[in-house]
C-alpha cells in the first residue's frame, strides 16, 4: 500500500486546513529612532586639534611615546648606516674578486701553455663528472634513456669543439 493510498483512508480536512498559514505582515506604522545616534554636529564628538603633535608634554605617557619614537628614528639610522656599509663592502669585495680574476686569466695568456692545459683538462673532466653524477641519479630512479645519454654526449662534444676552438 503507497502513503498517498493510507492518507486518503483517513479523516478530510477542511479548505481552511489544508491552507498554507498566512505569513507575518510587516508593521510600516512605527518608526526608527534615531535619538540614540550620535550627531557629528554636537560638541560631544571630539576631535584632536591639528597641531596636536607641536603642543607642550604633559603626561609622562606623552614623554614615553616621544622617547620611543626618538630612539626608533635612531634604530632606524643606524641600520640605514650599518646597510650602506654593508654594500660598500660587497662592491669592494665583488671588485677585489674581479680583479683576482682579471689577472690569473691574464697570467694564462702570457704564454703559459702548461697552466691553460691544465684548466682546460680540468673544465673536461669536472664536466663529465657532473653529467656523470646526473646520469647515475637517473639511471637509479630508472629515468636514464638515449635521450638523456645523447643530450650529455652533445653537451660534452660541444664544450670539446669550443675548447679546440677557443685553445687552439
Amino acid at each position: 500500500m503507497s502513503y498517498a493510498e493510507i492518507a486518503s483512508k483517513g479523516p478530510k480536512q477542511t479548505p481552511e486546513e489544508a491552507a498554507a498559514p498566512q505569513p507575518p505582515q510587516v508593521v510600516t506604522s512605527t518608526t526608527a529612532s534615531t535619538s540614540s545616534l550620535v550627531d557629528v554636529d554636537t560638541p560631544s564628538v571630539r576631535t584632536v586639534p591639528s597641531d596636536y603633535g607641536e603642543q607642550d608634554i604633559k603626561t609622562e605617557t606623552q614623554a614615553a611615546r616621544i622617547e620611543r619614537e626618538k630612539k626608533a628614528e635612531e634604530i632606524a639610522a643606524k641600520a640605514r648606516a650599518e646597510a650602506d656599509l654593508a654594500k660598500k663592502k660587497s662592491k669592494r669585495a665583488a671588485k677585489k674578486a674581479d680583479n683576482w680574476l682579471t689577472k690569473q686569466f691574464e697570467s694564462l695568456s702570457d704564454g703559459e701553455g702548461g697552466a691553460l692545459v691544465v684548466v682546460n683538462f680540468l673544465a673536461v673532466v669536472g664536466l663529465s663528472g657532473w653529467l656523470g653524477y646526473k646520469a647515475w641519479g637517473l639511471y637509479d630512479k630508472g629515468r636514464l634513456g638515449w635521450k638523456n645519454v645523447g643530450l650529455g654526449l652533445g653537451i660534452l662534444g660541444v664544450v670539446g669543439a669550443a675548447e679546440s676552438l677557443l685553445g687552439g
